[in-house]
């Protein structure tokens, strides 16, 4: 098969989650020990529940199982992204401006490759986080090309 399972798994499910308001948020396709697991992570404004779940699942596995782009058994699970959903898309970065972030990158940036702080802005090139280094907050331009991964963080205290 010439596309990557992903990608298959992404046109087959887009349709599904849109025709039921929801978003696409990521698919994972992951060997864990001796299984294989294709994840789909779906969220809306309002949060997914265990029901919508359900339905993309069943929805999926029959669009699925005609095309078998997985020539071994797997477990497809598809649940919300959790309360530290990636930001993988430019439109999750501008959803989250305003959000906690952690934001990891290629190579380092001011000596340092992880930043954790406030997602003031983003232009499409550059993302620009508050981060508090002991008592001082300091802001980091971060080139969008640099950043490895990203994803709401979640502060306790």
């Amino acid at each position: 098969m010439s596309k990557k399972v992903t990608d298959v798994v992404a046109d087959l499910a887009a349709p599904i989650v849109n025709e039921l308001g929801l978003e696409l948020v990521d698919i994972e396709y992951v060997k864990e020990g001796k299984n294989w697991f294709l994840r789909v992570f779906i969220d809306s404004d309002d949060g997914v529940d265990i029901e919508e779940c359900g339905i993309v699942s069943e929805r999926l596995s029959e669009k699925l199982d005609p095309l078998d782009p997985i020539p071994h058994n797997y477990f497809l699970e598809v649940s919300s992204p959790g309360a530290e959903r990636p930001l993988k898309k430019e439109a999750d970065f501008q959803k989250a401006i305003g959000k906690h972030v952690n934001i990891k990158t290629y190579e380092p940036i001011d000596g340092e490759k992880v930043f954790e702080g406030i997602l003031e802005s983003f232009d499409g090139k550059t993302v620009t986080v508050t981060v508090t280094i002991k008592t001082r907050k300091k802001q980091v331009e971060i080139p969008y090309e640099k950043v490895a991964g990203a994803r709401l963080a979640v502060i306790f205290g």
